[in-house]
Order: structure tokens, then C-alpha cells, then sequence
């Protein structure tokens, strides 16, 4: 994009002519934007009629905008860009928790380095890098976002008035209170957290005539329907659907939960941003299917990465997005009601991003189009920006140059039912032994008693998986079998590295080298 052709400085902090001239232009597209947005039906109308170009310079030019505001009016980030040389959009430098949050206080965060004393709300976030943080979130912001979760829900499982048990978790974090105010547009909340006796006891009290939509951590949700049909509960009485997020979900995993649940959606966020930036539709998933079934699609729309990423649609007025040099998402938030702007935001999150037309093009050079995709569903397909999603970069692990990702092993364990049908949770680690060796360990939570044989069942299946797909791994492994051949352990419930699991919302996904493994294992 076309950007500032002279330095900015604190002395000069209005943007040039051509800027203000784009920015006048876009306040009175805002006023369209503000009355299609405030009710559902107009929102998936009102955009229908906006080009995908169009978004995307809406995107763009709303993010140079906040930029402004937040050189302005916010103290941390105004000395964040201090003497920096800034002549065009891509100067300004990325922010992340290292180089911004954990450098400036949390008021200095803030707009006019104040927190109101009214209408503010103070997420926690989970800490799954170590440290949780909190962040200061303003009503009308908190307000954009709940909207926004209600109308990806509504386009992906329907406009019937909905009971939604809330099993996130709540407390000081951010997802599960949030989600249990957004759903509460459509239908009937119940915030149980992830209790399975009151969720159980929820479905028994109302009865099977309701339409129930289950929002949860994928995990868990698969531990809810395995312990439902372990006690014989009725479940198949029940129509219920799957709303998850909070960490990554494979398709082996989405199907092993659509046996329970009439469907399976997830939404994407982070609470270092914000919850709701973007959401699974019927489109993402039968893209992401043919990419799992055509390598060659997989290779045209991502490249060439033996993972299969998640696939999101997003709203651009509200995010504008951009990828660095190492494939990491950049996010600026739009909109001048956040209370601590996040310019330029680097989370660590892999992926990749396209428009609707772009993504469109590359499927039809290949004979697929989208509208025949999902010529089976309610509603026409958005014509909202992709972005997709590897995962973060601190739960992976290198061994002999193999990146090996959490992603990898729930896939390889999500092939193999029986696997996956005892197995509550995992993680991996880095053991080191004699003279500076290093070798992979995968640790298993299960529901049954450890055996050697079963130990010896889990480390072939995951060995021969991960060898078909993780191309990285496949490589090294024919140059260092010995080096590679990953050690299997395996723990009861709450034992081993997954016992700060039940304190935690998040399940562990690495652990620190040479965890001590002779307790309660094999």
C-alpha cells in the first residue's frame, strides 16, 4: 500500500494530505459500515455488496488511521517509536510481549495513559508462554467483539434460538465470560465452565426437545462426549453442536467429535488481542478438507508445508493483517475504541493470509469453485479475507533441523481411533543425554492403565504417522533413525507433566527438557 512519504515525529504527529484526504474519505463510509453492522441480517447483506478489493483498502487505510491515534493519544507506544526513521507503513516497527508489553506499564498502554474509572473490564491471559498478562479492555470495544462472535455463530449454525452451555473456562480470563455475553444474543446462556457433571446435569433438567450449542476448549469437548458414553448417558437424545477454541483443532480431531456433535465450528483469537478475530465457516472447512485430500491444492494455497493449517475468515474493517518474512501474522486493530491499541502486534502465530477473489482464483486454476463447495448450505458463502493458522511458534520442538509441532502429533494420534479414544491430552520435549544427545519424547495422558505393550503400540503408530506427515521429520529420520526415533511416555490422569493441567485452562504442549519421567510411567 501506498504509504507517508516523509518522516513522522512527535512534533509532527498529524498525518500528511494524502492521508488526511483518505481518511475523510473513510469517515463517511464508516457511517454505511456503523448502521449495516448493528444488526445481523444487514451485517451479511451490507458486506455481500462490498468487493473484496474494497475491504481490503478499507482495512488498510483504517489501520493507518489507528496508527495516528496511537502515536496521539497513547504514551507506551508514542516512546515505543521514539527516533524512529519511519517513512512508509512498513518502517513501523512490530510490537510483541517482549518489545512493548512487558517494557511499559499497563496504564501507559492505555489511551491518554489513563484506566476510566467506569466501563473498563480486565481480562488475564492464560500464560500458556509462562506469564499470564492482563489486559484493559473498554466496554464499546468488548461490545464490537461480542457482536461479532453472535454473527459468526448465527452464520454457522443457524438463527433458531439457541441453549448454549458455556464450557470455557471463567474467571479472570477472557474467553469464557465474553463468550457466554456474545451468545447470549442468540438464545439462552448457561456459563457451567468445564464442570461435566453440571453440563450432564444442564442437558438432563432441560430435556432433549432444546437445540444445545456446547462452546469449550476442543479438548475438553472430546473429554465431555468420551465420559458421556462411558456412563451411558443418552447422548444421542440430544441435538447438539460444538463451538470451540483456545488452541488449534486437526481434522482427525473434528471428526472424532462429529460423531457426537452435529457440528463442529471454531473461532480464532488472542487474548493478547482480542477474542473473536476470526471464525471457521462452512467455506474454511471444505477448503481445508480438499487441502487434506489434494496435495496438490494444499501446495497452491499454502506452499509447501507437510502441516495442514486451520483456515479462519475474518472481518478486515475490524483487523487488518499482514505477514512478516518468518510467515508470522501481524495484527493492527482498527478501531479507536480499544483501550490499549495493539499496532502492528506480532503474537507468533504462523500462517498466511489471502483475499476472497485471490483464494477464489487459485481454487478454480484447479477446477474448484467456491460457491460449489457449500451449494448444500443455508447461507452464501462471505466474502471476507482468510487467514490460516499453523500454530505458535513456542510449542514447537527441533530436532537434527525437524520441526515437530503440536500439531503433528494430534494428527498422527487422531488416525488412529483406538489411540485416540483413550487419550485425554499430550506434549512433547527435547531430552538430552549423554555428550549434548538429543532425542524427541511425546508424553500421552490416558484413560487406562499403562503397559509396556501399549507403550509399544503408541510409539509405532506415532513413528510411522509422522514419518507420512511431517516432511521435515521424514527427511532427518532416513540421515538419523537413531537420533529421531522418539521415546513414548505414558501417564494415568493428573500424574507425570499434566498435573498442573487441572490449575491451568489451557492442556500443557511442551515441557522443559529431561522432565523428570520415572514417576508414575512407563
Amino acid at each position: 500500500m501506498r504509504t507517508e512519504t516523509k518522516n513522522v515525529n512527535f512534533n509532527k504527529t498529524s498525518p500528511v494530505i494524502a492521508d488526511r484526504l483518505r481518511f475523510l474519505s473513510l469517515s463517511f463510509r464508516n457511517v454505511f459500515l456503523y448502521f449495516i453492522a448493528r444488526k445481523y441480517e444487514t451485517f451479511i447483506r451490507g458486506f455481500r455488496f462490498l468487493s473484496p478489493k474494497y475491504l481490503d483498502w478499507t482495512s488498510r487505510i483504517r489501520a493507518r488511521r489507528v496508527y495516528y491515534f496511537a502515536v496521539r493519544k497513547v504514551p507506551a507506544y508514542r516512546n515505543f517509536i521514539r527516533d524512529k526513521d519511519i517513512k512508509k507503513w512498513s518502517d513501523i516497527p512490530f510490537t510483541d510481549k517482549d518489545t512493548y508489553i512487558k517494557k511499559y506499564p499497563t496504564i501507559q498502554r492505555c489511551i491518554n495513559g489513563k484506566i476510566p474509572a467506569s466501563g473498563i473490564a480486565i481480562d488475564e491471559s492464560s500464560g500458556s508462554t509462562g506469564i499470564p498478562y492482563n489486559w484493559v479492555r473498554s466496554l464499546r470495544e468488548r461490545h464490537e467483539s461480542h457482536a461479532f462472535i453472535s454473527y459468526f455463530s448465527r452464520f454457522c449454525f443457524g438463527k433458531k434460538p439457541w441453549f448454549t452451555i458455556n464450557a470455557f473456562s471463567m474467571g479472570a480470563w477472557a474467553t469464557g465470560v465474553n463468550m457466554g455475553i456474545a451468545l447470549q444474543r442468540n438464545g439462552i446462556v448457561k456459563n457451567t465452565g468445564p464442570d461435566i457433571g453440571k453440563i450432564l446435569h444442564t442437558l438432563e433438567f432441560f430435556g432433549h426437545e432444546q437445540e444445545y450449542l456446547i462452546t469449550g476448549y476442543p479438548p475438553f469437548l472430546k473429554q465431555l462426549y468420551d465420559y458421556a458414553r462411558d456412563q451411558n448417558f443418552p447422548w444421542e437424545k440430544y441435538s447438539l453442536y460444538a463451538l470451540v477454541g483456545g488452541e488449534g483443532m486437526s481434522e482427525g480431531l473434528r471428526d472424532y467429535l462429529l460423531a457426537g456433535y452435529k457440528k463442529v465450528f471454531s473461532g480464532y483469537g488472542a487474548t493478547d488481542l482480542e477474542i473473536g478475530i476470526g471464525g471457521e465457516t462452512p467455506l474454511t472447512i471444505a477448503i481445508r478438507n480438499l487441502a487434506r485430500e489434494n496435495p496438490q491444492v494444499r501446495s497452491l494455497l499454502f506452499g509447501e508445508d507437510s502441516r495442514l493449517p486451520m483456515i479462519f475468515q475474518y472481518n478486515p474493517v475490524m483487523h487488518y493483517i499482514e505477514v512478516n518474512s518468518n510467515r508470522e501474522l501481524i495484527f493492527t486493530i482498527t478501531r479507536k475504541s480499544v483501550m490499549s491499541p495493539r499496532i502492528r502486534y506480532n503474537i507468533h502465530d504462523e500462517g498466511g493470509i489471502s483475499r476472497y477473489d485471490q483464494m477464489s482464483e487459485k481454487l478454480m486454476s484447479l477446477g474448484y469453485n467456491m460457491d460449489d463447495l457449500t451449494k448444500g448450505e443455508e447461507n452464501k458463502n462471505l466474502t471476507f479475507p482468510f487467514m490460516w493458522i499453523y500454530g505458535r511458534r513456542d510449542f514447537t520442538i527441533s530436532i537434527m533441523g525437524a520441526n515437530i509441532y503440536p500439531e503433528d502429533i494430534e494428527q498422527c494420534l487422531y488416525a488412529d481411533k483406538e489411540l485416540a479414544k483413550i487419550t485425554r491430552s499430550f506434549c512433547q520435549a527435547v531430552l538430552e543425554g549423554e555428550k549434548a544427545s538429543v532425542r524427541p519424547a511425546f508424553y500421552f495422558e490416558i484413560s487406562v492403565t499403562p503397559t509396556e505393550e501399549l507403550k509399544q503400540r503408541f510409539a509405532e503408530s506415532i513413528l510411522e504417522k509422522l514419518i507420512v506427515m511431517n516432511a521435515d521429520f521424514r527427511e532427518a529420520w532416513h540421515e538419523y533413525p537413531d537420533t529421531l526415533k522418539p521415546e513414548i511416555y505414558l501417564f494415568s490422569f493428573g500424574e507425570g507433566p499434566f498435573k498442573t493441567d487441572q490449575s491451568k485452562i489451557k492442556q500443557t504442549r511442551v515441557v522443559k527438557a529431561n522432565f523428570d519421567k520415572k514417576q508414575d510411567t512407563l
